[in-house]
């Protein structure tokens, strides 16, 4: 009896012993993420640039940053549900709007206070979030992807638990970078250091070069943002189909309808 008793004493000795590494990891783990986005630079984007190029869920005084909130919400439950991490943001042709739909997105998911979101933009041909947002990084995202360059010289923080990767130099073989090992390794390490909840690539047009198809492996699932009146329904049913074969749709976009129901 005695050998038993001593015997289930050192068992709960060795489980609390266990629970306390456990819970010391995840406090090591915890910290790290918290000097990660400390040593950010902040990104305070200008009033006026905010309003010219209509990111209107900063702070959501315009009526138009509901559509976008209800987005946010049905996002979080995707991944959540599916244990999701990445999406790819995409869009048949150029000047759909989907980077204005990765921005708005973006800040819709900051305001979710205990969501951790990542903004890359790997449209690598022609950045655009930098611009729209007034803001450049000291490195390339060239740079980066090719481990040249630090989390810190590229990423910029709004808040606590919204960080933006811009870029403001044309890469010429973007789809060969995409697709390498080393951005890849890059790409694993950030998610490691910054523990996002919750990554957007905003990608290139999909029907205009091969850096979606180079690039999907990495994410999770994407979205699909469409332009009324000017995306084909040919061209929609093409891209959807061809991601839909290659990773998880969570959804088509339609951007620039000006018209509503009553």
């Amino acid at each position: 009896m005695d050998q038993i008793r001593a015997s289930l004493q050192d068992s709960l000795r060795l489980q609390s012993n266990d629970q306390l590494a456990e819970q010391a990891m995840q406090a090591c783990t915890r910290l790290g993420f918290e000097i990660a986005w400390g040593n950010l630079a902040e990104l305070d984007p200008a009033p006026d640039t905010i309003f010219r190029n209509r990111i209107v869920t900063i702070d959501r005084s315009d009526p138009a940053h509901a559509p976008f909130d209800m987005m946010r919400t049905r996002v979080l439950q995707s991944l959540r549900q599916n244990s999701w991490t990445s999406i790819a943001i995409t869009s048949p042709t150029a000047s759909c709007g989907k980077s204005l739909v990765a921005l708005n997105l973006a800040f819709s998911l900051a305001h979710q206070q205990d969501c951790r979101t990542l903004l890359v933009d790997l449209n690598l041909k022609q950045p655009q979030i930098g611009e729209m947002l007034g803001a450049r990084a000291p490195a390339s995202m060239e740079d980066f992807l090719k481990g040249d360059a630090p989390i810190h010289d590229i990423f910029l923080r709004y808040g606590d638990n919204l960080a933006v990767g811009t870029n403001h130099q044309p890469v010429q073989f973007s789809a060969e970078l995409l697709q390498s090992l080393e951005a890849a390794k890059v790409l694993q390490d950030l998610r490691m250091r910054m523990g996002p909840d919750v990554i957007l690539y905003d990608l290139p047009p999909m029907l205009s070069s091969d850096d979606v198809t180079a690039f999907l492996p990495n994410v999770d699932c994407a979205i699909l943002v469409a332009a009324a009146e000017q995306s084909t329904f040919a061209d929609v049913d093409r891209c959807e189909r061809y991601l839909s074969e290659r990773t998880n749709m969570l959804g088509v976009v339609l951007n620039k309808c000006r018209y509503c129901a009553d």
